[in-house]
């Protein structure tokens, strides 16, 4: 399309160091001339509202069947990267496909979209809505009301078929508002905070769906500010800051990029800001922070963690001292920069608390 019209520590010191459809589903032939290999393609697509940058100068490839999560705090420009691609708002410039198609809406009834805001038909009945969408999507009437019937007793609500949408709690709302992304089968799945405001059990199963529909050779995207939930689930990530990708890759290359950056300590006894200055003082370290069982050292790039890990153990009580796998969160603060504290803190505010247990979880 053309345009035109954790755990967050307390104390933290810096080293000195820093400076069924027309067209053919996933895995068949693209109108006969070949396989689609790219499910989505955004070339220099620029956003701006007013004087706000919100998407700069973005280039994305997402391989069809993958499995991709959009990452990136609250306003970095997640969603509205997700509305140009579903073309509710356009770019200033820049040019995109979707499923091959120069716009979302000549392939319509192969995309599923859960919007980030939620809405149903709130005095319609839950199985009269799904239905009802269900044919705005092309399926058949004949064994449909039976397929409706079906989703809603997988995810719980099997006795809702007949209760009005607004009798249902919200997170109840969005586990239909999720069937009516999936019913149909689509190709493409775009999910945008698929996970907001749901509670742990549901959290695990909205994952299963997911994994499920990935597992059916589906394309899936779906956003978060959550960066653990994309670790959990994706086999690669996108990674907006400011309107501004800053990372995009498979988790594998993103490991392979990343590690070692992390170290962390495990100390005798308590941490205090001695250590933490002793640490940071290290060549090669750009900070230290105290965590509840030691201290987490982070390295800046091209350091060799060894001649540190030693100067560690010659500096600090340690149990032990080992090289810690960043996770994404990690990775995004070291990109960004500035202070891990701050950065991990707003994170934290974003998922509505302490980052550490949400993480739990998403592991449970």
């Amino acid at each position: 399309m053309r345009a035109g019209t954790k755990h967050g520590s307390s104390r933290i010191i810096r080293s000195s160091w820093v400076g069924k459809r027309s067209v053919a589903r996933p895995g068949r032939r693209e109108n006969g001339s070949g396989y689609l290999e790219h499910a989505i393609e955004l070339r220099g697509v620029h956003k701006t509202f007013g004087p706000k940058v919100a998407v700069k100068e973005l280039d994305l490839v997402i391989p069809t069947g993958s499995l991709c999560g959009f990452i990136g705090p609250n306003g970095a420009g997640k969603t509205t990267t997700i509305r140009m691609i579903m073309s509710i708002i356009f770019p200033d410039r820049g040019e995109l496909t979707v499923l091959g198609r120069s716009s979302a809406v000549e392939s319509k009834d192969r995309i599923g979209y859960l919007p980030e805001e939620r809405g149903v038909y709130r005095k319609m009945k839950v199985g009269q809505f799904l239905v009802y969408l269900g044919r705005l999507k092309g399926m058949p009437s004949a064994g449909l009301e039976g397929k409706v019937k079906d989703w809603l007793a997988r995810v719980g609500l099997g006795d809702c078929f007949r209760k009005r949408c607004e009798e249902l709690s919200k997170g109840m709302q969005q586990k239909v508002q999720f069937i009516s992304a999936v019913l149909h089968e689509p190709d493409l799945i775009i999910l945008d905070e698929p996970f907001s405001g749901l509670d742990p059990i549901n959290r695990r199963l909205l994952r299963d769906l997911i994994n499920e529909q990935h597992g059916a050779g589906r394309t899936v995207i779906f956003s978060t500010h959550a960066m653990f939930e994309a670790e959990q689930l994706c086999e690669r990530v996108f990674m907006i800051n400011r309107g501004e990708k800053v990372l995009d890759g498979t988790l594998a290359e993103i490991w392979e990029k990343y590690d070692p950056r992390c170290l962390f300590v495990e100390t005798i006894g308590s941490t205090d800001d001695a250590m933490l200055a002793s640490v940071s003082s290290i060549p090669g370290v750009r900070e230290a922070a105290a965590e509840p069982r030691g201290i987490d050292v982070r390295l800046l790039h091209e350091t060799d963690p060894g001649p540190v890990m030693s100067a560690i153990a010659g500096r600090v009580p340690a149990r032990r001292v080992e090289i810690k796998r960043p996770n994404l969160e990690d990775i995004f603060i070291d990109l960004v920069g500035g202070s891990a504290e701050a950065i991990r803190a707003e994170l934290a505010d974003l998922h509505g608390g302490d980052t550490t247990a949400a993480i739990q979880e998403a592991s449970a």
